[in-house]
């Protein structure tokens, strides 16, 4: 089955300026009508060079509670090593359409990886201004690079990279939340499957849009995983949702983006906030990002942690399955 890409729509939009009807959003949807254009608060930032272990864990824990997203400054990733990641991310969006279509996800039935246009079903039955690339990059044992592209040569290296110095990251930020939440260090990373916590990566590419304020590039949504890393360019685009408001993310360069996602919710019965978010677009420039997603094994049981349930603070989530929660999250059923 042949799927159109937002990329080629773009380029035929460029031409004729017209804006195809399916993605020109409700009104209660549209960035136009409803980002907030007066004084909004900044998300958290939180620079790990120099800052203690208690200062470190109140810092998260504030901004995960208020929030679910912060900025991460002095994070340990080297800029050359993020400016990789965006090179050969950027050079694979600009190959032939036909040598991209190679590794189209629609043509792989049960597979998440890939290259692909339509994520999730949309109830309003609306498309959004994106196309992206998923794949693995952790544990070694889930990371298939027969469909990582072949094309910049350097892909494998720049992406391997990049993962090796963000595992490590992951970590930090996994026991930090964990004392965050008065518990010992290793239990979130432990709740969420130790070593075989997956990581995979998606690259958005959302091509310029003749009316980005009709459009969106994501839709409104919380992470599903446990805790999301972000990687984005210079060109805005992430809005979250604080105080009845869309807000405008200002992104801060050479920092990662870290969201806190529906896992580390329940598992914290509620203390820590998955974000809900969306990104918009640009009618002149190209946007990406570089999205991690940190998730446990689909086998994996996930509910409130015992250590945080009791008498006057019972269980807020039902126990259930990862792979069933993203099965219902992705249809949008019952969880």
């Amino acid at each position: 089955m042949e799927v159109e890409r937002v990329q080629v729509i773009a380029s035929v939009c460029a031409a004729d300026g017209v804006m195809p009807p399916e993605f020109i959003r409700s009104e209660h949807e549209q960035p136009g009508i409803t980002t907030y254009r007066g004084p909004a608060p900044e998300i958290p930032v939180i620079d790990l060079a120099g800052a203690d272990r208690d200062r470190l864990t109140i810092a998260v824990a504030e901004a995960s509670r208020e929030w679910g997203i912060f900025q991460l400054l002095n994070h340990g990733i080297p800029r050359e090593v993020i400016r990789e990641l965006q090179r050969v991310g950027k050079e694979f969006f600009e190959l032939p359409q036909e040598e991209k279509e190679m590794y189209a996800m629609e043509f792989k039935p049960g597979s998440s990886e890939g290259y692909g246009t339509k994520l999730q079903r949309e109830l309003e039955g609306k498309k959004a201004w994106v196309d992206f690339f998923f794949h693995y990059v952790s544990p070694p044992a889930r990371v298939n690079h027969a469909i990582w592209p072949k094309n910049p040569s350097d892909y494998r290296k720049a992406n391997e990279e990049y993962a090796k110095h963000l595992v490590g990251l992951v970590d930090k930020m996994l026991t930090t939340l964990s004392r965050g939440l008065g518990l010992e260090e290793h239990v979130l990373k432990g709740a969420l499957g130790g070593d075989g916590l997956e990581l995979r990566l998606k690259m958005n590419y959302y091509p310029p849009c003749p009316r980005p304020d009709l459009a969106l590039g994501v839709v409104a949504h919380t992470d599903m995983c446990a805790i999301t890393f972000l990687v984005p360019n210079l060109v805005p685009g992430l809005q979250v949702f604080k105080d009845e408001h869309w807000i405008d993310v200002n992104f801060i360069p050479n920092a990662v983006i870290v969201h806190i996602g529906d896992q580390i919710e329940i598992l914290s019965n509620g203390t820590y906030k998955s974000v809900l978010h969306r990104t918009t677009v640009n009618k002149e420039k190209v946007r990406m990002s570089w999205p991690v997603f940190c998730a446990p094994p689909g086998e994996m049981v996930i509910g409130p942690l015992q250590q945080l349930v009791g008498d006057e603070s019972p269980a807020k989530y039902k126990p259930k399955k990862y792979k069933d929660y993203a099965y219902c999250k992705l249809n949008k059923l019952p969880q």
